[in-house]
């Protein structure tokens, strides 16, 4: 336990476990806050520690071949980077071969999910699509090599955005609760016990410390963490501006006035500090928010002014998580 002051009064805090020790990472989110990048970012720091990683997308306008220069990245798991394999799944091939990994036998998995009667009722299921998705995630975490070992140590799935998400998630409690004891049902069983375990999977919060974002970030973390019981094992703030005056001068220079200076430099340069002061007081707000209500590991990313975010912009990212693990 570690104990935080703030503002006079102390908040206990736990550590929780280690980060890298996890064999599943769901990186959650608002769209347009950086998920891809974070599970980018994710992946090179834990490739650099010898770990094997697989980043699952789930069926999304792929953007991990840019930020990483790779080749395009399709619905079967490929080689990206030393250590790092890839997929963008897709819910027909994912059920295909999902149902082939849990199945073993082709002819069983034709007689099931080829049968027409079958096919014309499990296109109606709500949510087959998304447990194909997730099922076939889960499912490599603990798929063997022809060695008898893991044959990915980290596997980390960049999730739909918030609701999207959130409703993938839950969908292993519903077949749970609804369906029949049989395949299904024990698969579910299984997706259930890997998600809720805190020392080998956790939901990764991605956001930024912006009103819009940090509101639907803490719904979020409110459905997962006390609706869903499901542990979250660290908290991502993207795009964190350095700071660049102490918290003292906040109010100094929000009184600070142009008025009188001559020099039209002078006067522009003072505006220019006074708006950068009180972006800096609102983020802190934010990211204090944030702080006060999630109890996990927090990584602030710094944003990066560049003209194109490619590889060594992500790899700069990882690099401060890694110093920040």
């Amino acid at each position: 336990m570690v104990e935080t002051q703030r503002t006079g009064k102390s908040v206990t805090r736990s550590k929780g476990p280690d980060f890298y020790g996890l064999r599943f990472i769901v990186v959650a989110g608002k769209g347009g806050v950086g998920r891809s990048t974070v599970s980018a970012a994710l992946a090179l720091s834990a490739a650099r520690r010898g770990k094997r990683v697989l980043v699952a997308m789930c069926n999304s306008k792929e953007r991990l071949s840019y930020l990483l220069e790779v080749n395009p990245i399709g619905p079967n798991i490929q080689a990206i980077l030393p250590n790092i394999d890839a997929v963008n799944m897709e819910p027909k091939s994912a059920l295909e071969e999902y149902g082939m990994l849990i199945l073993k036998i082709r002819a069983l998995y034709r007689f099931i999910f080829e049968n027409r009667f079958v096919a014309a009722v499990m296109r109606g299921a709500p949510g087959l699509d998304a447990w194909a998705l997730l099922g076939k995630a889960q499912y490599h975490v603990r798929e063997m090599d022809e060695r008898n070992r893991p044959r990915f140590d980290l596997v980390i799935l960049d999730a739909p955005a918030t609701g999207h998400g959130l409703d993938m998630l839950r969908i292993p409690r519903v077949i749970m609760e609804a369906a029949a004891p049989g395949l299904l049902r024990r698969e579910a069983e299984v997706a259930w016990e890997l998600f809720t375990d805190p020392n080998r999977s956790g939901i990764c919060l991605v956001t930024l410390a912006e009103e819009l974002a940090v509101n639907e970030t803490l719904d979020l973390h409110r459905a997962f963490s006390q609706e869903l019981k499901l542990p979250i094992c660290c908290l991502v703030i993207n795009q964190v501006l350095t700071k660049l005056f102490a918290q003292e001068e906040w109010t100094f220079l929000e009184k600070l006035s142009s008025d009188g200076i001559v020099n039209p430099y002078g006067r522009f340069l003072i505006k220019c500090s006074r708006v950068r002061a009180q972006r800096e007081a609102l983020q802190h707000s934010y990211i204090q928010r944030l702080d006060d209500a999630i109890d996990a590991k927090k990584y602030l990313l710094p944003a990066l002014f560049t003209a194109e975010f490619r590889r060594s912009a992500v790899e700069n990212l990882s690099a401060v998580i890694d110093r920040s693990a």
